[in-house]
């Protein structure tokens, strides 16, 4: 199927692991000429991809990795804003400190504001497209991840409003939303699974079992099943698409 991205330029945060990478990796398989954005890049991760190493939880990190993709190509038809972290507060809420709420706020929410509010001008000459990933914990509060819950229930609220003022002028904003995807920030050896387990003196491998029995299909999604979401949802398969939330979470969210 041909998505009619290729020769188009994306911007990508949070490109280096993950469901970044994923998502990188599909757009450039599509023939979209990637910029990713992240802290750190391994040494394999840049084959046909444009790699900038930058804070974007930095007032002008975001700024910077939209220029950089700009002054390299000379526009920009894609945003895609995936950078995010979730921290569980094994100590409840009383744990989370001001530090923990302005360190989430600004990487789950402030980031994604930063790095549209960049793109937009250019986004708004090609008629391009945002795709941020936001996550189940939008519409599902969990006290484990609170301050992460309340980012992203943030972040949807912003996009659909973006979505609403520059939909007129032909700029789509949609989100993704996973449930628990087999990354390391589920199932790394500092991920979700491991810090629960150790909190509760429990396997990993049991946390991660229980939150995947939670889903109707019994498990996690892929990074790759993520990314050809998103990849859709960029693509002019989905051009008359806007204001939307596209879950992917095997059935985790039972309500309607």
């Amino acid at each position: 199927m041909d998505l009619g991205l290729a020769g188009r330029t994306a911007v990508v945060t949070g490109g280096s692991k993950g469901i970044g990478l994923a998502i990188v990796s599909e757009l450039v398989a599509e023939g979209v000429l990637v910029t990713a954005g992240a802290r750190k890049f391994p040494g394999d991760a840049a084959a046909g991809v444009r790699t900038v190493e930058v804070d974007l939880s930095t007032p002008d990190g975001p700024q910077r990795l939209v220029d950089d993709a700009v002054s390299a190509y000379g526009r920009l038809d894609l945003l895609v804003n995936n950078v995010g972290a979730a921290h569980p507060r094994t100590g409840g809420f009383l744990s989370i400190t001001d530090e923990d709420w302005l360190a989430t706020l600004t990487l789950d929410l402030l980031a994604t504001v930063r790095a549209s509010r960049a793109a937009l001008p250019h986004l708004l000459e090609s008629r391009g497209s945002i795709v941020t990933v936001c996550s189940v914990n939008a519409t599902l509060p969990d006290p484990l991840v609170m301050d992460y819950s309340a980012a992203k229930s943030a972040l949807a609220s912003f996009c659909k409003s973006l979505s609403k003022e520059f939909g007129p002028q032909g700029v789509r904003v949609n989100t993704v939303s996973p449930g628990p995807v087999a990354t390391d920030l589920w199932l790394g050896k500092d991920g979700v699974a491991a810090t629960v387990g150790s909190s509760a003196g429990v396997d990993p491998e049991a946390v991660a079992a229980q939150a995947a029995g939670g889903s109707v299909t019994g498990r996690f999604s892929t990074p790759e099943e993520v990314a050809a979401l998103v990849v859709m949802v960029a693509s002019d398969r989905a051009g008359n698409v806007t204001g939307a939330d596209f879950v992917i979470d095997g059935g985790l969210v039972s309500t309607l």
